[in-house]
């Protein structure tokens, strides 16, 4: 997502078909704030993991998907870069691409932006597994769920890349 194509409190949440999926617009609860005053780093993933939510039921592995059909995802892997601060009345979005998927993992890469001045407070990029929650086990998607994921990835594989994407964490070159 561009600075230029920021979202704001009009917005709408954006489908993940139709470009980066933008999560509805969520507000700073005043206990997430630390003695720093500003939003304490573990709440950034509870935001990012709520936009998640949202995308993931727009790809039919939400909720009911783990309350019909046993199945689930789990993070394995995830990488939080803390760019701006964020306080509290801030009103934030999350846009989220689906960068990469196959038969067993979805690579999803994520932006936390302010949703009135578009300004990005933080990215996390993550890698989830797929879980039969009745063995609770890794396994693949159900060919349905593989159709919905493909089209999202069909789409997503045409956006500008994240800046940010394949970051590592290390100490600066001299």
């Amino acid at each position: 997502m561009s600075d230029n194509a920021v979202p704001t409190q009009a917005t709408p949440t954006r489908s993940a078909a139709s470009g980066p999926f933008l999560s509805s617009i969520m507000q700073i609860e005043p206990q997430w704030i630390d003695y720093n005053g500003h939003l304490n780093m573990a709440y950034y993933n509870v935001m990012f993991d709520r936009a998640i939510d949202q995308i993931w039921a727009e790809l039919g592995i939400g909720p009911a998907y783990m309350k019909e059909r046993h199945g689930s995802t789990f993070t394995a892997e995830c990488h939080v870069r803390y760019l701006r601060e964020i306080h509290l009345g801030d009103p934030v979005v999350v846009a989220v691409w689906l960068i990469a998927a196959d038969e067993k993992r979805l690579h999803t890469f994520e932006e936390l932006r302010h949703a009135d001045e578009g300004w990005i407070s933080a990215t996390s990029e993550n890698m989830s597994v797929h879980i039969d929650m009745t063995k609770r086990k890794v396994a693949p998607f159900p060919p349905d769920i593989q159709d919905n994921i493909g089209r999202v990835l069909q789409a997503h594989a045409a956006l500008p890349r994240p800046d940010g994407l394949g970051r590592a964490i290390g100490m600066p070159r001299r």
